[in-house]
């Protein structure tokens, strides 16, 4: 739709509509950062617990499969589901151990990426950026070691951070809904 004075498109109304898209993706993003930031303990319990549950559905799943005949694994299949169950009920039970255990995970792949980083930079040749990458690879790495020698005590302050960054990012968002707001709402009073 074409305007005969200024020809300029009028606004479509799928920036119209994104605003509040934004809008909702803000709020969404910082209220779980609000709420991680205030308890990050009972965050990661709440994760740890969700793990472990996620562990028994699955276990479940495989148990449920050993009962179809075309399943031409049922023994495995249902090894596997008991061995899911079992440790998601351990995970559930000892929540300190699926702490460590998430700390632990994150700490190795941290040092994993810091790592490749690291050996990448200091490999490669005389490019752009390679500073960055060691500097980047030798702060992964000394963050993954932190993380893996203490996984359960690090890992409320990786939530705190966690939630830090998710308020950030949804104030930001919010900002953008409401700048996208007022860019569509001033389009719609030149258009009048």
């Amino acid at each position: 739709m074409v305007d005969g004075d200024d020809a300029q498109p009028a606004p479509p109304a799928i920036l119209a509509g994104s605003w509040q898209t934004a809008m909702f993706l803000g709020a969404v993003t910082l209220i779980p950062g609000l709420i991680v930031t205030l308890h990050p303990t009972t965050s990661v319990n709440v994760i740890a617990v969700l793990l472990g549950i996620l562990m028994i559905l699955s276990g479940i799943f495989h148990l449920i499969r050993v009962f179809d005949p075309a399943e031409s694994h049922r023994v495995w299949l249902g090894i596997a589901g008991l061995l899911f169950v079992v440790i998601g009920v351990v995970l559930i039970r000892h929540l300190h151990l699926t702490r460590a255990l998430i700390g632990l995970i994150i700490g190795i792949t941290w040092i994993v990426q810091g790592l490749a980083a690291l050996i990448g930079g200091i490999s490669g040749g005389v490019r752009e950026g390679r500073a960055w990458w060691i500097i980047f690879g030798a702060a992964s790495l000394i963050a993954g070691i932190a993380v893996a020698v203490t996984p359960a005590s690090s890992l409320d302050v990786l939530a705190l951070l966690l939630g830090i960054w998710f308020m950030v990012m949804g104030v930001f968002e919010i900002i953008g809904g409401l700048l996208l707001r007022h860019a569509v709402r001033a389009k719609e009073m030149t258009h009048a």
